[in-house]
């Protein structure tokens, strides 16, 4: 895991070019603490910068930037190549000699062999690499297929820049050069991430998923018939492949056997799980108690001759707490697990420092509990696996399940006569619905454990009411403010529609799961992961997001995944071969923190001096909503945090830009 970042600039000396990458990869030291170095081409004025996190070949043979044998290629490589030893073994064959045994090596060698698309599609991994063709004079940038690596780019000045975080392009442009884009920032209001193609940044971009760009540095950038979508122009990201393509092969290719579903699933994750274990440092798993964690680290424990090291962090209040789950578990694979207790004063360390990490707003609150399991994790491996991607793959959301369920039966019922009830169920603040819940729970006689946040479902439930049809009702459920609109200024613009051709399918969650993996996945999910270990120099790699194991769910019939109204059937079921089932079985929990109560208390001070900031010259935010909006929040009449916390992050990331 590295950094990479780069420039290419006609209009300046080559020196001046050189301080500027070295600029650049000095602010992405964190992603790679252990080696760094720069590439200049003889006549392009194009510089390269690499910084090394070390994870295969340790030696000189793995540095970076690296030349492949006939000097045509050049690359900067941030990721992991997992199946790099099979294809290597095959360029072998062929003739091909390799000095080190790196992965980076395989890769220009994989290009110099087959080129660049075909080799890309070989490559089993997570990635972002810039590759220069000395050749035909084209800088390509690639990204890998479900977009676990990012990687940033666009053009200021006439000078073309690219990196893995924006804080490097930041680092060497003014900030008058960077202004804000406001189909980002709407975008991060409704759903709490910047979407690709978008970034913060009018002129910067990010590359989407599963596709290269190809610049030719020939030509003009003012000449360019350029596009951020893929597949739009000349000059846009080119798709090598897509999530569409994937779910449409697989649901015309349904496997309609229970027991094969079984064990296709449980060889597919021991492969992805084996091959990602390869490392030449120390490597452990995150273990929160969950059924996707809990099935990458047993197969990870099953696959190793020592115990594995096994990670996860808890909660003081109990009803986030699934620290006891997590350790019962690792008891039963054997595992040297560790446990960290969070309090309220751990999290305010965190909370001042947390929009740097994520280098553009980001509202996701579970950010916070992701960064200090990371940071737990380093002060003893290099290299973690976690469970991510299994929800997406797996229908494990319960508004998966919520929205369908409330859907059909609600489907009869008038819309006018709906919006009533919606209006009604509003009026009552979510305190009075959590406390009538408590009086009726503490009248049963069954000892079922309690539903969180009781008042905020139902306060979710008043608006899922008004909603058109089905898809209008889950980006309602998705959304942290439903019409950003309300609290921008008028002059700003809030077009956030990015419409993409859906799979062919009827069923919802089937639909859900694609939205989740196009948009919320990359944005929110990965985004979060990579940036909470990359700030603490720590590798994450996830064994479920193999896009062969993502092919391979989409070849399994709904019906198998959401099965007797249990989410992750398939999944669960590989699951009980290595875990007792009543040690999984119980309400799902997710990774989330008490921000509501927070809010209200030990950072209700923090947050009151962000929001003072509405009244600044040239704020884009409406304070008069805003504040409306935390005034009931902190009486407790009403849970407003997610949105709060959109708006807290947004200041904060605003307040700490670089001059």
């Amino acid at each position: 895991m590295c950094g990479i970042a780069g420039l290419l600039a006609p209009e300046i000396s080559s020196e001046h070019a050189e301080n500027t990458v070295a600029t650049m990869i000095a602010a992405l030291v964190h992603r790679g603490p252990d080696d760094g170095g720069l590439w200049r081409s003889q006549n392009e004025n194009l510089v390269l910068g690499h910084r090394r996190l070390s994870i295969q070949d340790l030696s000189v043979s793995g540095q970076q930037p690296m030349m492949s044998l006939s000097k045509r290629y050049t690359v900067v490589f941030n990721g992991e190549i997992y199946n790099f030893k099979e294809i290597a073994a095959t360029l072998v064959k062929c003739g091909y000699h390799f000095y080190g045994h790196s992965d980076t090596e395989v890769l220009l060698a994989a290009i110099e062999k087959w080129g660049l698309e075909a080799a890309v599609t070989r490559f089993v991994g997570m990635f972002a690499f810039a590759l220069w063709d000395g050749e035909k004079k084209v800088l390509h940038l690639c990204r890998d297929r479900l977009g676990e690596k990012p990687l940033y780019y666009g053009w200021v000045a006439g000078s073309f820049y690219f990196s893995s975080e924006l804080k490097a392009i930041e680092s060497v442009v003014s900030r008058d050069q960077l202004t804000t884009e406001f189909a980002g920032l709407s975008c991060f209001l409704q759903y709490g991430y910047v979407s690709a193609p978008y970034s913060i940044y009018q002129s910067i971009y990010k590359l989407m998923p599963g596709t290269i760009l190809s610049i030719p540095v020939t030509k003009r950038a003012d000449t360019l018939d350029f596009s951020p979508f893929a597949d739009r122009t000349t000059v846009s990201p080119k798709t090598y492949w897509s999530i569409l393509t994937a779910a449409n092969h697989g649901l015309s290719d349904l496997i309609q056997s229970e027991q094969e579903v079984v064990e296709a699933l449980d060889q597919a994750i021991h492969k992805s799980v084996r091959r990602q274990m390869i490392a030449d440092v120390e490597l452990g798993t995150f273990l929160s108690g969950g059924i996707d964690s809990t099935v990458v680290s047993a197969i990870a424990q099953s696959e190793s001759s020592e115990r594995i090291k096994t990670y996860t962090i808890g909660f003081s209040e109990k009803e986030y707490d699934e620290s006891l789950y997590a350790e019962r578990i690792a008891g039963h694979l054997g595992t040297d697990h560790l446990t960290m207790q969070v309090t309220p004063a751990d999290i305010l360390n965190v909370v001042p420092g947390i929009a740097s990490i994520y280098d553009e707003p980001f509202a996701d609150s579970s950010q916070m509990p992701s960064y200090l399991v990371s940071k737990l994790a380093k002060e003893h491996v290099t290299v973690c696996l976690s469970g991510d991607g299994g929800d997406e793959l797996f229908a494990g959301y319960n508004r998966y399940l919520w929205t369908q369920s409330l859907w059909n039966r609600m489907s009869m019922i008038p819309l006018p006569v709906k919006q009533l009830a919606g209006k009604a169920l509003a009026q009552p603040s979510p305190a009075f619905w959590d406390g009538l819940y408590g009086i009726i729970a503490g009248l049963k006689s069954n000892k079922q454990e309690k539903q969180k946040l009781v008042g905020l479902k139902v306060q979710k439930l008043a608006g899922f009411f008004q909603q058109n049809d089905i898809y209008a009702a889950y980006d309602y459920l998705m959304s942290y403010w439903h019409e950003p609109a309300a609290i921008l200024e008028p002059h700003t613009s809030n077009n956030t529609s990015l419409k993409y051709p859906f799979p062919d399918t009827e069923s919802f969650i089937n639909q859900a799961m694609y939205m989740d993996q196009l948009g919320y996945l990359p944005g929110d999910n990965l985004a979060k992961v990579d940036r909470a270990s990359m700030a603490v120099s720590l590798e994450t790699r996830l064994p479920l997001l193999s896009h062969e194991l993502v092919e391979l769910a989409w070849r399994i019939p709904v019906a198998m995944k959401v099965k007797n109204n249990v989410s992750k059937w398939a999944l669960r079921e590989v699951l009980y071969k290595y875990v007792p089932r009543e040690m999984i079985e119980r309400p799902k929990m997710g990774f989330s923190v008490p921000v509501a109560q927070w809010l209200r208390s030990d950072l209700k001070d923090w947050a009151g001096d962000l929001l003072s900031g509405l009244d600044s010259v040239g704020s884009v935010l409406q304070k008069k909503e805003i504040t409306r909006v935390w005034q009931e929040h902190v009486s407790g009449q009403y849970d407003h945090s997610h949105r709060l916390w959109s708006v807290l992050m947004y200041l904060s990331w605003s307040e700490n830009r670089p001059e």
